[in-house]
């Protein structure tokens, strides 16, 4: 069962980038593009790409936690997006990819918490909620 809207799903279906956020285990942070897919079946966020980045790999596998960024912006401006944040497992080796042409390494985002904006809220008034294993009280 999804913990996103069916306005986010959409949303997350139609989009191709979002921005990947990790932080090492010095707690050093560092953000970058990285291609995703919506996995329907777990409602996870499953990020891949070429080259994911050992450094990314690395703090995923040490800190077991990322945030994913999915925006964009529609005419004549109205922004929109939505960020997953929390529990992270970096998966290799036979995994089905984000992508055919992708490393088979892929890192999976389990939703402990959600903001979505512009989509089924206002851009100023984000819908933002703890979902997931990490349930806390929406705020």
């Amino acid at each position: 069962m999804s913990e996103f809207t069916l306005g986010e799903v959409e949303h997350l279906v139609e989009q191709r980038l979002g921005r990947l956020a990790t932080v090492d285990a010095r707690g050093v942070p560092h953000v970058g593009p990285a291609a995703f897919r919506y996995n329907t079946d777990l409602g996870t966020i499953d990020v891949g790409d070429h080259n994911l980045g050992r450094s990314k790999d690395r703090d995923a596998r040490a800190t077991k936690r990322a945030a994913f960024v999915v925006d964009d912006i529609l005419p004549p401006w109205r922004a929109r997006g939505v960020e997953v944040r929390e529990r992270a497992e970096v998966l290799g080796g036979g995994v089905q990819r984000v992508n055919p042409d992708f490393d088979t390494e892929l890192i999976r985002i389990f939703p402990e918490r959600i903001v979505g904006w512009g989509i089924d809220s206002d851009a100023y008034r984000p819908n933002s909620r703890s979902v997931g294993a990490g349930r806390e009280e929406s705020a």
